[in-house]
């Protein structure tokens, strides 16, 4: 999956973001837990990852190496 697929989406599921991010679910959902990956709690059951704040954290990671 692209960061560029669907430009109109704001947000992705974690499932996505850990496709994105070449990662297991498991560690996305350890990585939204501890604060690494952005995301947004919607209900009870939903977590989604801000496509903006993804980029950026993708970016900022890229210019620390």
């Amino acid at each position: 999956m692209k960061l560029t697929q669907s430009p109109d989406r704001k947000t992705v599921s974690v499932r996505e973001a850990a496709a994105i991010l070449g990662i297991g679910v498991a560690s996305a959902y350890a990585g939204v837990r501890s604060g690494r990956i952005p995301s947004l709690k919607i209900s009870e059951r939903r977590i989604v990852v801000p496509m903006p704040a993804l980029e950026r954290m993708l970016a900022a990671e890229a210019s620390a190496t």
